[in-house]
């Protein structure tokens, strides 16, 4: 395999000086491929994915291959006007000159793509990296196996290696991808992972865009319409069993709404995922593996024991690696489920007696992926944006910012580096050159030595800065 990911990188190193040169014409026709590709493979995906998730066909459709979709339609309607070299202003060095921006490609890229959404996770960046015209090697997560063959297959299929590979296999795949000196490496997943990653780049000084993580916590105050709140909260908790990097965390809630809360949030679970009082398995997905199946009791029992009150939920099968939806109150702020990413079904909820004292709680931790906001209060709105830090916010939804490619979508700090989708993926896997188009009338000359007349050119041009 060392030998297999060497000889590829070396062939991607000579192609990427010309897949440079290529116009949009040819960059919206690899896009077409992709997507004609992935049309031609969708029962593959749909059961790849009922495999490695027991994703429904409805949640895979709408959450993996229709969000791929737009991302390529996306791409293939602006894509001209991106690749266009933008005009930049005038300062005294060139006032008669044409200043530009143009949008050159990084070259080689390796994107590697993780386990919860493995066929979005992995496509979304690499229609940025066509777009801009790069080549790219792939990695998608070992974890989610079936997905991975599909993908594999699909990109063999359909494109040439020197142009875009696919490398599967496990942590020492991604060891050894990481000693290449690439262009740009795309990682999403953890934490934990993403500073492995960024130790990598840093000594081939590879840039990165690192799409990772973190609590990304919902704030609801008095003002909302509860009931609302707790249906769109428990969707985005529950889609893909809260294995969603930006499903809500944990809840935060004015100490008087508790009660109502509890109430509408087991209303919605059960209308949306239970049918005649069991979970409804054909819509509610499974837990990846063992490992965090595991994982996630355990820090249901230590919230517990930490005097956490489970108000309802708990309830596991290890034989389907199930996870009922799981609500806690009382949850202790030292708990171990408040101090991890629960990336998991579980909703811890903490009760504040005023907004200031919520807006404390999420910055005493790091800064999340997504925060989410519940109020009909403009000003409540506004001092929650204000004085907190996250990756990307929604007021009154939960998820929605992802789908639109017009939206950059990254973290900040601890939850990631970097943004991607539409044209901010675009300039992701894209080197912003600056080029000037001197004129004949440059005025440079005025500053050439020797200095020694020209000292009072000094304070005309200070007056002109």
């Amino acid at each position: 395999m060392e030998e297999q990911i060497k000889s590829v990188f070396a062939l991607q190193q000579q192609h990427k000086f010309g897949l440079r040169k290529t116009d949009a014409k040819t960059r919206i026709g690899k896009l077409r491929q992709l997507k004609q590709a992935l049309e031609n493979a969708e029962e593959e995906i749909f059961a790849a994915l009922k495999n490695d998730l027991r994703k429904s066909r409805f949640e895979t459709a709408v959450t993996e291959l229709f969000f791929t979709y737009a991302e390529i339609n996306h791409a293939i309607k602006k894509l001209r006007s991106w690749m266009k070299p933008k005009s930049a202003g005038r300062t005294m060095s060139n006032l008669f000159a044409s200043n530009k921006i143009y949008y050159e490609p990084k070259g080689v890229c390796l994107i590697i793509a993780p386990w919860n959404y493995p066929l979005q996770l992995i496509m979304s960046p690499l229609i940025s990296a066509i777009a801009a015209g790069n080549c790219v090697v792939l990695k998608p997560s070992e974890l989610s196996g079936a997905m991975a063959d599909v993908i594999s297959k699909l990109i063999s299929d359909n494109f040439d290696p020197k142009e875009i590979a696919c490398f599967e296999g496990d942590v020492d795949v991604s060891t050894e991808l990481l000693k290449l000196p690439f262009d740009h490496i795309f990682f999403t997943g953890s934490t934990a992972i993403g500073k492995v990653v960024m130790e990598a780049a840093a000594k081939n000084l590879a840039s990165v865009t690192l799409e990772l993580g973190g609590k990304s916590p919902a704030i609801v105050d008095e003002t909302c319409d509860l009931q609302k709140a707790a249906e769109k909260i428990a969707w985005g908790k529950l889609v893909n069993a809260g294995q969603t990097c930006i499903a809500p965390d944990y809840v935060l809630i004015k100490e008087n709404k508790l009660a109502d809360f509890e109430m509408h949030y087991k209303a919605a679970v059960q209308k949306m995922f239970f049918s005649e009082a069991e979970i409804n398995k054909n819509d509610y997905a499974k837990i990846i593996n063992p490992k965090q199946f595991h994982r996630l009791n355990k820090l249901i029992e230590e919230a517990l024991h930490d005097g956490a009150v489970l108000a309802f939920g708990g309830k596991s099968d290890e034989q389907d690696l199930t996870i009922t939806p799981t609500l806690l109150i009382s949850v202790a702020e030292g708990s171990a489920i408040m101090q991890e990413e629960i990336f998991g079904p579980i909703l811890p909820v903490i009760t504040y007696k005023n907004l200031q004292e919520a807006i404390d709680f999420v910055n005493r931790k790091e800064k999340p992926l997504a925060l989410y906001i519940f109020s009909d209060n403009k000003q409540n709105q506004n001092k929650i944006i204000t004085e907190t830090s996250a990756g990307g916010t929604c007021v009154n939804d939960v998820l929605v910012h992802i789908g639109n490619p017009n939206l950059p979508f990254g973290g900040v700090n601890n939850s990631g580096i970097g943004s991607c989708h539409g044209i901010f993926g675009f300039k992701t896997f894209s080197h912003e050159r600056s080029v000037v188009f001197q004129s004949n009338w440059g005025l440079t000359k005025m500053i050439y030595p020797p200095y020694e007349k020209k000292m009072s050119l000094l304070k005309w041009l200070k007056k002109l800065m």
